[in-house]
């Protein structure tokens, strides 16, 4: 996977479904950022962070990483958020910066990564150290979904990956997480129960509604090494996916 730290940034999504819908301003900031963190606040898969930057107090939050409050931090690359509500926390922010990482030295937040954490579930055994990437895990469900008339399963995608590159497929499983409102789409995972070489987890963006738990079917074009910037690559994703049960 490769990062492009210069691109708009699609943060977000990022966040757990568990996370509330809000409304999204893209602000791309290339410059470094330093503050003196006042506040920490962790839930399951990310850190909240008060932090004083020039003289004003804002929120940023980030994968779960250990920081300390009163500590000097650096950040960039950041989405501005407007009326984001956590659940988790039950609370609203009337505006947050969602960022890729957060470091207690420049270089930390300038050098490479490999990450995604719009893409799995991070465990807590793996809390990354401030500047430290940690690599996420993907929960596989117990489900198995079967095949209807004219689709494919997960593993045939994953396995046959070149073939259904920029082509149409119909694939049908249990909705596994679910986004809303990320870059004007809705961001899914599905899982059938199948897998190939440790793949099983697709993600699906749609103009289209969905819930956890659903079985639907998913029709959409098959795009490959998608690079969205911060992290968010992917090496096989289905886009502008019609959605039905």
């Amino acid at each position: 996977m490769k990062i492009a730290l210069n691109s708009i940034i699609v943060l977000v999504l990022l966040f757990s479904c568990k996370e509330g819908k809000e409304t999204t301003k893209v602000s791309t900031k290339p410059e470094i950022h330093k503050g003196v963190v006042q506040e920490v606040l962790h839930v399951k898969d990310y850190t909240y962070v008060r932090m004083l930057e020039n003289d004003q107090d804002l929120w940023l939050a980030v994968p779960l990483t250990n920081v300390e409050k009163g500590g000097t931090y650096f950040y960039s690359t950041s989405m501005e958020m407007k009326n984001f509500e956590s659940k988790e926390l039950n609370r609203s922010f009337e505006t947050i910066y969602f960022i890729e990482r957060i470091s207690t030295t420049e270089e930390g937040v300038t050098s490479p990564i490999r990450t995604n954490p719009h893409s799995a579930t991070m465990r807590g055994d793996q809390q990354s150290t401030a500047g430290q990437a940690t690599k996420p895990v993907i929960d596989k469900k117990e489900v198995n979904v079967p095949v209807t008339e004219n689709t494919i399963r997960i593993s045939e995608l994953f396995k046959n990956r070149d073939t259904y590159n920029n082509k149409v497929v119909r694939l049908r499983g249990q909705v596994t997480k679910y986004n809303p409102a990320i870059m004007n789409v809705n961001w899914l995972h599905i899982q059938d129960g199948t897998d190939h070489n440790g793949e099983f987890d697709l993600t699906v963006t749609s103009s289209s509604t969905a819930k956890v738990g659903d079985v639907v079917t998913v029709e959409g074009t098959v795009s490959l090494n998608k690079d969205f910037g911060a992290g968010y690559t992917y090496d096989v994703i289905i886009e502008n996916a019609s959605i039905s049960k």
